[in-house]
């Protein structure tokens, strides 16, 4: 089952990074990135970003590696939760 969404995340994310245009039309500018990537391309820019972490979150999930990941990022967090007394 993980394969058939990770394709589905993956596709989702592919489409887009393919439709960033599109997307802005249609919802409209975000004013997170516009303030911080304003010259460089600003909410175009941010639907490609949002569109190249859907790709890459679909592809953990095709490759059943997304809980070592998560457990990797939160490590620091969960590392000082199990040490302390109760």
């Amino acid at each position: 089952m993980h394969i058939i969404i990770g394709l589905l995340v993956i596709a989702l994310g592919f489409l887009v990074v393919l439709k960033s245009e599109w997307l802005l039309s249609n919802f409209g500018r975000i004013t997170f990135f516009e303030a911080k990537l304003g010259t460089e391309g600003g909410s175009r820019l941010g639907y490609k970003l949002i569109g190249v972490f859907l790709i890459f979150l679909g592809v953990l999930i095709l490759t059943n590696m997304i809980t070592g990941f998560a457990l990797w990022v939160l490590s620091p967090l969960l590392q000082y939760s199990q040490n302390m007394p109760a």
